[in-house]
């Protein structure tokens, strides 16, 4: 008898961390395979993952939601303090993070539970405090080369056995399609099929070859906010950012570049090179599949004993939740019974 097929349907950062840990997880009965419509190397504007300027950033939000996503965020940062050790060509390094507020809300300035929970958390003295800055906490955090993780993922897939299939999918009932004996998909698609509740989010930031080694993120008084981001293993340093709300625009806009760089000349002097300048490597668009309500992550049973588990609509952390989502995935996929009921005959 074969296997019985497993198609996860999305090849970014959650679909890879998905697929790669069901296939170190699963019996060997089951086999996994990704169907993509962009693979790791690929520049699609809505390819999201290898725009991004990834790192993680501790965030007061005691919602539902909020603490969801935080439980997410925090189980990838246990992962990869090992990962990144054991992986060194993974792109993922541990640095220094730093937060600075011109105009906190009182949810930092309590700075109690789960948002001081990260490793050498600290709130900075007033005299610590760059001019205009009310509040600002230092801690350690990591920062990641996403097209270089992608890539790691996906070599790290396919080696191991795991099968990759690039091909545009128009609804769900296509993936159980693809190869034969499939009883569950994963769909880590991003935005969904058709859901209402998704939408995208724009985001433009500038890739400069001056050279950082912490990540700050600094929240302007009219509310915009600036960060610094290094992309490790010397592939330069993110400025941004942009939050466009349905923005469809796929080319960088000038005008917003030169904010980009004028905001992050006035936050961070220090990083600008001999001339007071940043010297430019690239422009980046991409666009975030969010979801009102955040993260769809649950599964579905459909009909003939088929079922499919969702985990999409991650918005700009897709990278902060991705093994905490794969994590999920996978207790989701065992608690149907297949995997439990192997056991128990062995």
């Amino acid at each position: 008898m074969g296997k019985e097929a497993v198609v996860v349907i999305g090849a970014g950062v959650i679909g890879l961390s998905t697929a790669l840990l069901l296939h170190e997880s699963l019996p060997e009965r089951f086999g996994i395979t990704i169907v993509a419509r962009e693979l790791p190397g690929d520049e699609s504007v809505d390819y999201a993952t290898p725009w991004s300027g990834a790192h993680y950033r501790p965030i007061p939000d005691a919602s539902p939601q909020g603490l969801r996503e935080d439980s997410l965020a925090k189980k990838t940062y246990d992962h990869f303090k090992s990962y990144a050790k054991s992986n060194p060509d993974a792109g993922i390094r541990f640095m220094r993070g730093m937060d600075l507020l011109e105009s906190p809300s009182q949810e930092y300035l309590k700075t109690v539970g789960h948002y001081a929970d990260i490793d050498d958390f600290r709130v900075l003295s007033a005299r610590e405090l760059p001019y205009e800055v009310k509040w600002g906490a230092t801690y350690t955090t990591w920062c990641a080369n996403t097209p270089v993780y992608i890539e790691h993922l996906m070599r790290k897939f396919i080696l191991k056995g795991g099968r990759i299939i690039r091909k545009s999918l128009e609804n769900l009932d296509q993936a159980f399609t693809v190869k034969d004996n499939v009883r569950t998909v994963i769909n880590c698609s991003g935005i969904g099929f058709d859901d209402p509740l998704c939408f995208i989010i724009r985001g433009q930031t500038c890739i400069v070859a001056n050279e950082a080694n912490e990540t700050i993120t600094r929240q302007n008084s009219d509310g915009t906010w600036t960060f610094v981001i290094p992309r490790p293993l010397h592939e330069g340093t993110i400025i941004g950012k942009t939050k466009e709300v349905r923005d469809q625009e796929a080319s960088p806009r000038p005008e917003t570049r030169q904010k980009l760089l004028e905001a992050g000349a006035r936050a961070f002097p220090e990083l600008l090179d001999a001339n007071g300048k940043f010297r430019v490597i690239r422009d980046i668009v991409g666009r975030r599949p969010s979801r009102t309500g955040g993260i769809r992550l649950e599964a579905e049973v459909l009909e003939n004993g088929r079922r499919v588990i969702h985990a999409y609509g991650a918005g700009g952390r897709g990278v902060e939740m991705s093994r905490g989502i794969a994590e999920a995935v996978l207790e989701l996929f065992k608690s149907g019974g297949d995997v439990q009921q192997e056991k128990a005959m062995l």
